[in-house]
């Protein structure tokens, strides 16, 4: 199972060069099983309702497109409009065009996206290629109850739009959230300066022990693939049988 991680440079509100852009860094990488896009991807992190789609818009309609063309799945956050309501939904489409969404629970308060947007209602677990997945989107990062691990996930994918002046937070929670809950962690961050601010990336993946497997650097576009081990997951986790002993608890939607 290959696993490629795209950090991109986000032209602000520029769904249509976004796309392109994306577009050609997909069909030059590697083959891969999963290709995985920042939050959202086609517009940068934005609030303006006239860039929401409608959920069958022109993003969900080009991932459906790319993943059956690449025969791999493409994962990524879009803002979209739904029944009148708006969403920061991140998409996990198929090959075969079957498509998973979440929407973003931890609406970021410090820039107002929680009095624009709708917030979501649960957490979401994809499978896909053997693994169990779950989807996070940026600030969710830092509430660790609710991407807490009871035996049901094996990797988390953040979708992030993490500002330069928060990069500490990032490099820190990421490979806490992947040894508290024995999970492979993939953090997608962007690159480059909208109204909100400047992006450096550093777009990592983690091991279940913590361990830094990929680093996508700073301030640069990249692309890096990764192949997860799940049998010495799974090994480890037998071993070491720390999420038998976690607290039982109930999140309250």
């Amino acid at each position: 199972m290959k696993i490629s991680v795209l950090q991109t440079d986000i032209k602000y509100a520029d769904p249509g060069y976004n796309l392109d852009r994306v577009t050609r860094l997909i069909r030059q990488a590697e083959p891969s099983d999963l290709f995985v896009l920042p939050e959202m991807f086609s517009t940068g992190f934005i609030t303006d309702r006239e860039y929401a789609n409608a959920s069958s818009g022109v993003e969900l309609e080009w991932m459906k497109d790319l993943a059956a063309e690449k025969n791999a799945a493409i994962a990524g956050s879009v803002f979209v409009k739904e029944r009148g309501d708006f969403y920061n939904r991140f998409y996990f489409v198929k090959p075969d065009g079957d498509t998973t969404y979440y929407d973003k629970r931890h609406l970021f308060s410090y820039s107002g996206e929680d009095k624009l947007m709708t917030r979501g209602t649960g957490r979401v677990i994809v499978e896909y290629g053997g693994m169990r997945i779950l989807l996070q989107i940026c600030y969710d990062l830092r509430f660790p109850v609710f991407s807490r691990n009871r035996d049901d996930y094996d990797l988390i994918i953040y979708v992030a739009n993490w500002p330069a002046s928060r990069m500490e937070a990032w490099n820190t929670l990421l490979p806490a959230r992947a040894v508290e809950n024995l999970s492979y962690v993939i953090g997608v961050n962007r690159v480059g300066v909208d109204p909100y601010g400047t992006y450096p990336g550093q777009s990592k993946v983690f091991d279940y022990k913590g361990k830094v497997l990929r680093d996508c650097g700073e301030n640069h576009e990249n692309v890096t693939t990764f192949e997860p081990d799940f049998e010495s997951l799974k090994h480890f986790r037998r071993k070491y049988f720390f999420l038998l002993d976690a607290d039982d608890f109930i999140i309250l939607y």
